[in-house]
């Protein structure tokens, strides 16, 4: 945890809330922007960045050096998924509505599952589609998916962050297929992926890569003839309501009593990646 890193983390988004006026800061952005900090950082220490640095050897210009090039990094992300942070945030309506059919088609009996046991896909998508996975894989990892994302040409941080959003979840779909609804509620939330590396990142990638070019000019078809900007949009925002109740009335009667809710949260916190963004936004 350290101040220091706090402050340039601040006065980046700051300044990028400062020059986009149209978009300002949303929630997600400090997500976006804690792996391109710890990159330049680890440049510092020949790549490795852990929650107990030693930083009295990084002065403030090094500080400001990574500061600056995580901003202009960030602001070239962003750049590619502007509607995600304008009102009503049409472009995550827009991947939520893509991921939601391509499960259908990939996997018809998941999303059936889903179905029958009322659990909205956006309940767990959304941070999927908001913060790319910061808080779903270890930060290596992000650097490997972000890198693919990266060497697209066109929509990576989209179309393609779909596909790989969908070959993630199909990842346990034998599992969640054999769960009721709470317990499916905290599974896709905390799914097991703490410890994953290359191997599994490489095989999630190579998934998505066939389905995006199989499936790519299906999906932008169905997506046209159901905009999620209209009826779609309206669904949206009642889906993030029940989220929010059900989480409510599910802490409330269960969390208390249920150990093994507790202990699957209690992982959440102390995941490898949890560990560097507390100690870079402390």
């Amino acid at each position: 945890r350290n101040q220091r890193i706090q402050f340039h983390l601040e006065r980046l988004l700051f300044t990028f809330a400062m020059r986009h006026p149209g978009l300002a800061y949303s929630q997600g952005m400090d997500d976006l922007a804690v792996p391109l900090i710890a990159l330049f950082l680890g440049e510092h220490y020949n790549g490795a960045v852990t929650d107990d640095l030693d930083m009295t050897s990084i002065t403030d210009e090094m500080l400001s050096e990574v500061e600056a090039d995580a901003y202009w990094c960030l602001s070239s992300i962003i750049a590619e998924i502007q509607d995600h942070y304008t009102p009503d945030q049409p472009g995550i309506q827009r991947m939520t509505f893509r991921f939601e059919e391509l499960i259908k088609r990939v996997d018809p009996g998941l999303h059936s599952h889903f179905v029958d046991k009322e659990l909205e896909i956006s309940f767990f998508s959304f941070q999927w589609m908001n913060c790319l996975f910061v808080r779903e894989l270890p930060l290596r990892c992000i650097f490997r998916v972000w890198d693919t994302y990266l060497s697209e040409e066109d929509r990576g941080f989209d179309a393609y962050h779909v596909n790989v959003c969908a070959a993630y979840l199909l990842r346990f779909s034998s599992q969640l297929k054999k769960m009721k609804y709470e317990e499916m509620f905290f599974f896709v939330q905390n799914l097991p992926t703490t410890d994953w590396n290359d191997e599994q990142i490489e095989l999630l990638l190579s998934q998505a890569f066939v389905w995006r070019s199989s499936l790519e000019d299906i999906l932008d078809r169905e997506i046209m003839r159901k905009d999620p900007r209209s009826s779609r949009g309206n669904a949206f925002k009642q889906a993030i309501q029940r989220l929010v109740e059900t989480t409510s009335n599910i802490k409330s009667a269960q969390m208390l009593t249920s150990e093994k809710a507790v202990k699957q949260t209690r992982k959440s916190r102390n995941s490898p990646f949890r560990k560097v963004f507390n100690y870079i936004s402390a």
